[in-house]
């Protein structure tokens, strides 16, 4: 078997090459592309996403990834989204209520409360809720990295599967059939974080 072609999806904004050398790490061929055609060929595919989440969707739709975004969830293939690629997948966001997202997962992006201090960047403890495969040989309680001022909130509460606490009890980890997502940075979460980057290779198997 050859490894995992993961494909990360490239729409030009932020430092998505360091999910990409993460996942290279943890044995997968993970490529950096806006190529529809490498994408519908991958085993899995990558979303990530930094800065704004208005930005971040403009860029993507400018991209002409969106539609192979949906195409890649549709297949039934991995697919990882990793912070603002996370809230990406929701249907909107508050902070900027003038774009529409992804819509692959129900819900919308809320603010973190005004009662501690935004955005939350440290390290902080994984409370996992629901076994899952990306938890797999982790510690009890992981810790990760994370860098954000707004928190997903799901229509649906039972796609939740893991959370953290930072002012009140946050969605940190969504999974929704072959989509999984984190509001935290796994390439930037040590061990454990590429420990679940692991996973999700794990999950993308192999081609003969």
């Amino acid at each position: 078997m050859t490894a995992p072609l993961v494909a990360v999806l490239d729409y030009g904004i932020g430092n998505l090459s360091s999910a990409q050398k993460a996942l290279v790490r943890t044995g997968a061929d993970a490529r950096l592309t806006r190529d529809p055609g490498l994408v519908a060929d991958a085993d899995g595919v990558v979303l990530p996403g930094v800065g704004a989440f208005g930005a971040c969707m403009d860029a993507l739709r400018e991209s002409g990834l969106e539609p192979v975004v949906h195409a890649a969830v549709a297949s039934g293939r991995p697919f990882l989204g990793i912070c603002v690629g996370m809230q990406m997948l929701f249907d909107a966001s508050d902070e900027d209520p003038t774009h529409t997202g992804l819509g692959v997962i129900p819900g919308r992006v809320v603010s973190i409360p005004d009662t501690v201090r935004k955005p939350q960047m440290q390290w902080n403890e994984l409370h996992v809720r629901v076994a899952d495969p990306v938890f797999v040989g982790l510690p009890a309680v992981p810790w990760v990295y994370f860098v954000h001022s707004y928190a997903a909130q799901p229509d649906d509460s039972s796609v939740v599967i893991a959370t953290c606490d930072y002012g009140a009890e946050l969605t940190a980890v969504v999974r929704r059939e072959n989509v999984v997502a984190t509001q935290f940075h796994p390439e930037k979460s040590a061990a454990d974080g590429l420990a679940m980057l692991g996973n999700f290779v794990s999950t993308c198997g192999g081609r003969p």
